[in-house]
């Protein structure tokens, strides 16, 4: 169960709040009345941003006739028959 203190003893003792997140990664619960309001945990830095782009470049080769359609193959999907006749 995590720890759990109140916002006046928070306020006195914040520097050792932190230190104690710090050393066992746990978050504190901080409460008014006995209900939660806030939580006391360790900021963990984000990676950084993957760039976007580019990544695929040496390793996909798109050709210039990509979004020519091929004959034969549109043929087939719009003028075939769902369900052939069985012979």
């Amino acid at each position: 169960m995590n720890p759990r203190t109140n916002i006046s003893d928070a306020k006195v003792s914040l520097s050792q709040l932190i230190k104690i997140v710090q050393e066992t990664n746990e978050p504190i619960i901080i409460g008014k009345t006995d209900n939660p309001v806030a939580i006391l945990f360790v900021f963990k830095e984000s990676p950084s941003p993957r760039k976007l782009g580019g990544s695929w470049k040496v390793k996909v080769e798109i050709w210039d006739n990509f979004d020519e359609s091929a004959d034969e193959l549109s043929d087939h999907f719009c003028n075939s028959v769902i369900f052939p006749d069985k012979k």
